[in-house]
């Protein structure tokens, strides 16, 4: 049960060296967990309903054609204005830049408020990781913009909660979309060390354990239970050739990435022509005192047009990819945060969330691709509506 977390406290040069037993294993594991916990949460056994509900469908389902729950910044949950105090010593230093450079209210930053093993036990199975080196340019934290999301956990820390959690759900399979966030520190690039780091990341000798070698494709679920897939939202430019041969996944281009679009197109196999569409309207374009209501119901329309293709027959072979996530932060005089977008006004106004409930009950049986949501907990029933369960 603990033997590959073991292998990995092995490998990370732990003090549980030369040792292999269960016990210390556990504590092995624990340890591990430990490092990721400001972003991962804390474990807990999950064995019913959402948490293993990929094994109610057979393995030779194409990925294409199963509804996928995911999130949004996965990495947000956790970060409040307290959070945002905590980490000033760090952020306010002359290493970040100065103050103009620092982030403004956490709530326009914040797009989940459960934890990723939270997420996993509650049916989620896409995740959105935003990256970049720390202050100090020594290894790959997490950020949203400017906001740096722990001083401690790294990618390498998450992933290890991804493999125990996988080790615990096999009948499971997991979707990692990384991807580069700018303007996090001031002097911040997604150089060449950046780069090498992310990819020795995901290539290790542990990663191999768990991360599909599936190249370019979406196969069966059969193909992948148990594993992780990589959905790449990054480009290895500047490393060899050689790297962007042998890193596993699907390789989604950023530059192929139309920015705050409805409807995106994008080619991941020259060679099959497979082709993504993608719906990734995240701030609303009204003119400022357009309000809740009107900013909601444009992101609703424009997520809902993107479903109706996909449970269509015209593409039904292709990859779709929606956020039903969106943000106005710039609207005055009342801005709509994620939350405010996600769950509404708090009175008299829905948000998408509480808007799309209904609209997939009653729709049931369609197929929708991979979805990704903000603060998808708040609503009861719309991960088990958006499955189909």
């Amino acid at each position: 049960m603990f033997a590959k977390l073991l292998s990995i406290a092995l490998l990370a040069g732990s003090a549980f060296a030369g040792f292999n037993s269960n016990k210390l294993g556990q504590h092995a594991v624990q340890t591990l967990l430990q490092y990721g916990r400001p972003i991962l949460g804390d474990y807990s056994a999950c064995d019913s309903g959402l948490c293993n509900w990929m094994s109610k469908f057979p393995d030779d389902l194409p990925i294409v054609h199963m509804n996928i729950p995911g999130v949004h910044d996965t990495q947000t949950w956790n970060y409040s204005q307290a959070t945002q105090d905590s980490l000033k010593h760090i952020t306010a230093s002359g290493i970040t830049g100065d103050v103009a450079h620092q982030p403004v209210a956490a709530e326009y930053f914040r797009c989940q408020d459960q934890p990723i093993f939270e997420m996993l036990n509650g049916g989620i199975r896409a995740f959105d990781l935003r990256y970049a080196f720390d202050p100090l340019n020594s290894t790959l934290v997490f950020y949203h913009s400017a906001a740096l999301q722990s001083e401690t956990a790294t990618v390498q820390d998450i992933l290890y909660g991804f493999y125990h959690w996988l080790d615990e759900h096999p009948t499971e399979a997991v979707f990692l979309s990384f991807m580069y966030e700018g303007s996090t520190t001031q002097w911040a690039q997604n150089d060449v060390n950046v780069q090498q780091m992310l990819y020795d990341t995901l290539t290790n000798d542990v990663a191999k354990e768990y991360i599909s070698p599936i190249k370019d494709r979406f196969g069966t679920l059969g193909d992948v239970r148990g594993k992780i897939t990589l959905l790449r939202r990054f480009t290895l430019n500047l490393l060899p050739v050689s790297a962007e041969a042998t890193i596993p996944g699907v390789h989604f281009p950023p530059s192929n990435w139309t920015d705050n679009s409805p409807d995106i197109r994008l080619v991941y196999n020259q060679a099959t022509n497979a082709t993504a569409f993608i719906e990734d309207y995240y701030e609303i374009g009204l003119p400022n005192g357009a309000g809740a209501e009107l900013n909601i119901q444009w992101k609703f329309n424009a997520t809902t047009n993107h479903l109706e293709l996909a449970a269509s027959d015209e593409f039904k072979d292709s990859l779709f990819w929606s956020f039903a996530s969106s943000e106005h932060d710039d609207d005055v005089p009342n801005a709509e945060t994620p939350m405010i977008m996600a769950l509404g006004n708090g009175t008299d106004v829905p948000g998408v969330n509480q808007k799309l409930l209904p609209w997939l009950q009653e729709r049931k049986g369609s197929r929708w691709g991979i979805v990704m949501f903000d603060f998808f907990g708040d609503v009861d029933g719309l991960i088990e509506a958006f499955i189909g369960m």
